[in-house]
């Protein structure tokens, strides 16, 4: 059995609403560090920060340069096996890190995504009882470039190498708005083993007015960015791989294409879907393959999560 050790990055910008929770919720996961990137905060966050200097190794950046660049400098202080990353307006549920250690002590994986589950206002926590159950259902593949299921894709639910990681070349500074998560698990594609984790849900996504998730535009706009990497061979797997590559590129920007039909930006979502229509094409016939043949089955781990499920209050006489 494998014994690995966890560095938590957490990053933030301008989150002070969010930012408490989401480093009292790494805390308590017992990860060897924490490491919270404050990215050029100017509303406040740093007094709130100051609190965990005790507690946590706290980077401050003078100049906001965008999450994938913060995420970056806490890799490269990290001294853990595996980096688990965090933004500043998420929560890891308490049991994510007991989760992600049984996986990778069972399976040598170079990257796990795990599952999320979205809210607005306040954390649902109540529901913690209700999610805390065993046992872990995942799929694993050899190679990220074979999954053959589409996963919500979050940062915080990644769990990646630390060595992996740094060999790939990190996330890439230009490439924001969820592109950066699809651009590094390019950049990992055949690095080695994935395991996605489909139960149970391993942090709370905060959807929120000023999340960038509302900005479609922006979205559209980074996609093409992706498929410039691809058209300069920035990512790996040579001739033998580009099949895979475009099934996972169009499946991306079919995605995004829809998101921005719905939005009511039918030219721009027409144009990406044009200019990348031969992946568009692969994503497609990939999609209808994997149908019809087998998918790789699902695997259990068993768990018990019991200890993270909040007690519950003694029933008075009243209720009896």
């Amino acid at each position: 059995m494998r014994s690995c050790r966890f560095s938590i990055v957490v990053t933030c910008f301008n989150q002070r609403s969010f930012i408490r929770e989401a480093i009292e919720s790494a805390l308590i996961q017992g990860a060897d560090e924490v490491i919270v990137v404050d990215d050029g905060s100017n509303d406040g966050s740093a007094e709130i920060l100051q609190e965990y200097c005790d507690r946590v190794s706290l980077c401050p950046v003078a100049k906001n340069g965008g999450a994938p660049r913060a995420r970056n400098h806490g890799a490269q202080i990290a001294t853990g096996d595996y980096l688990l990353f965090l933004d500043g307006d998420d929560i890891l549920v308490p049991w994510a890190l007991t989760v992600y250690k049984r996986v990778l002590e069972q399976r040598h994986a170079v990257l796990v995504h795990g599952e999320k589950l979205s809210f607005r206002g306040s954390a649902p926590t109540a529901m913690l009882g209700e999610l805390a159950h065993g046992p872990i259902i995942f799929r694993e593949y050899a190679v990220p470039m074979n999954k053959d299921r589409s996963a919500g894709l979050c940062a915080s639910t990644m769990v990646v190498e630390r060595a992996a990681f740094l060999a790939a070349g990190g996330w890439t500074p230009e490439i924001l708005c969820y592109g950066d998560i699809k651009d590094l698990t390019m950049k990992l594609g055949y690095a080695g083993p994935l395991v996605l984790i489909h139960e149970p849900i391993t942090a709370f996504y905060r959807i929120h007015e000023k999340q960038s998730i509302h900005d479609v535009a922006k979205y559209l706009a980074y996609a093409y960015r992706l498929l410039a990497n691809e058209r300069a061979s920035r990512y790996p797997g040579g001739a033998a791989g580009l099949g895979k590559r475009y099934a996972a590129l169009g499946a991306y920007v079919v995605f995004w294409s829809r998101k921005g039909v719905h939005a009511g930006l039918w030219k721009e979502a027409a144009h990406l879907a044009l200019v990348s229509l031969p992946m568009v094409i692969a994503a497609v016939a990939y999609r209808t393959r994997s149908l019809v043949r087998r998918r790789r089955k699902l695997e259990h781990l068993d768990l018990d999560l019991s200890r993270f499920a909040p007690e519950r209050p003694a029933a008075s006489n009243k209720d009896r």
